[in-house]
């Protein structure tokens, strides 16, 4: 018997608390930027989290694949425990990492050397990052939970535990203040509000149940395989803001940029980041070629709507958003108003290269993303090259900007080139009339 096709509905019942997970992370980090911009010095503290937060991200990236890692490979108990030995393996890297980056000189010549912070700046990012070690086995194992539940399409359990990480959030900040402020409060309370989302993280997946009867389970070896080739890939991919804070903040208004680009970053992650769960709706929802253009026109209308409301942010709501909401003065409004408002084309960006990402990924093509991020990033040093050679006169947060829509858009046209060499892809690709 056929398989119905993907309809819109199937596709938002899934896409939608993925996407409400996603807002309610980037809330969290508006409200850490909040209570940043509300402290005695609020460059300073928005800068080092923001700061901290990049290199976080850049040594934590390989665990960040674990929801797909676990919807491609995880088909039973052995590879279930597989699955986790890859996990805590991952974790116990980033935790050394974030160590070495916390307490040892290797942080002092990424800081000064490779990023060019100032000192009082270097200072917290250091602070904020010796409390963040314990991290990444928090985030490892909620990825892996996640992805168990995405598994089972009860994709509004993983809403509900981040909605409460919400609260919590509020909850350690509050709890935090008489003891701790600036970027150090800030980290102890996200360590906090993530504790306790994976803990209910793993109350629900323990709750879901999959059918694996009749699939063939994976090894220990071949979920290697296809995991180190995608956590390389994920690596490489937070190296871009990494690398954009590294040429920002060179420039004459460094700190400024600096702390511009995190709450714009806040704001991609809100208005963007629900996107990069395309890769994950690809990998659990398409099993023809009727699946794919139904997910692709529900792409199209949702970036698009996340695009205006970027444009709406930084124009017509400036004031009760930037202002009200995050506590920015005017001179910091007028800033980043234009630079946010270019940003709208990245989720469109975004969007279309997740889409291609689940397709890689469901293709056990894994080692073709990571050659794509590494092209990417070649992109972003041809670029830093040339402003070395030739500086524009334009603020530090529009190079920023620039940089990181401009590589998205990179990687895409690379992956759009080589998509049809991809088993399956002429036919998911291939032109087909919408469906009423």
């Amino acid at each position: 018997m056929t398989e119905k096709p993907l309809t819109l509905r199937e596709i938002s019942w899934f896409f939608f608390p993925l996407m409400l997970n996603v807002q309610f992370m980037s809330v969290s980090h508006s409200f850490i930027n909040a209570a940043l911009a509300r402290q005695q010095d609020p460059i300073t503290s928005l800068a080092a989290f923001s700061v901290a937060m990049v290199l976080h991200m850049f040594v934590a990236a390989p665990s960040y694949q674990n929801q797909a890692i676990t919807i491609a490979m995880v088909r039973g108990r052995k590879s279930l425990y597989a699955t986790w030995a890859f996990v805590l393996l991952t974790a116990v890297y980033v935790a050394v990492l974030l160590a070495l980056l916390a307490w040892t000189p290797v942080g002092d010549f990424v800081l000064y050397r490779f990023l060019g912070v100032e000192e009082q700046v270097a200072v917290e990012v250091q602070a904020v990052l010796a409390i963040l070690v314990p991290l990444p086995f928090l985030t490892g194992a909620r990825g892996l939970l996640q992805g168990l539940t995405i598994q089972a399409r009860r994709t509004g359990l993983v809403s509900i535990a981040t909605g409460i990480r919400i609260g919590a959030l509020l909850a350690f900040l509050a709890l935090g203040a008489p003891w701790l402020s600036g970027a150090r409060l800030a980290a102890l309370a996200l360590l906090g509000c993530i504790a306790v989302e994976t803990l209910f993280a793993a109350w629900f997946a323990r709750r879901c149940r999959v059918d694996y009867q009749g699939v063939r389970e994976h090894s220990l070896g071949e979920i290697f395989r296809f995991s180190l080739p995608l956590a390389l890939a994920s690596s490489l991919q937070y190296t871009i803001p990494l690398l954009i804070n590294a040429i920002i903040s060179r420039l004459p208004d460094g700190a400024l940029a600096l702390a511009a680009f995190g709450v714009i970053r806040g704001f991609l992650f809100l208005l963007a980041g629900p996107l990069r769960n395309l890769q994950q709706a690809y990998q659990t929802l398409v099993r023809n070629a009727a699946d794919y253009p139904a997910l692709l026109r529900f792409h199209r209308r949702v970036s698009g709507s996340l695009a205006a409301l970027l444009i709406l942010t930084a124009y017509p709501l400036n004031g009760p958003i930037l202002g009200t909401v995050m506590g920015l003065d005017a001179e910091m409004r007028a800033y980043i108003a234009l630079p946010l408002a270019c940003c709208a084309l990245y989720p469109i960006f975004h969007g279309a290269a997740n889409l291609l990402r689940g397709l890689f990924t469901q293709n056990h093509q894994t080692g073709f993303l990571g050659r794509a991020t590494l092209y990417k990033l070649c992109y972003l040093l041809f670029c830093w090259g040339a402003l070395l050679l030739v500086p524009l006169p334009v603020p530090g947060v529009a190079v920023a900007i620039f940089l990181i829509v401009s590589a998205e858009f990179f990687e895409l046209v690379y992956m759009h080139r080589h998509r049809n060499r991809q088993p399956r892809a002429a036919a998911l690709f291939a032109e087909t009339p919408p469906r009423g």
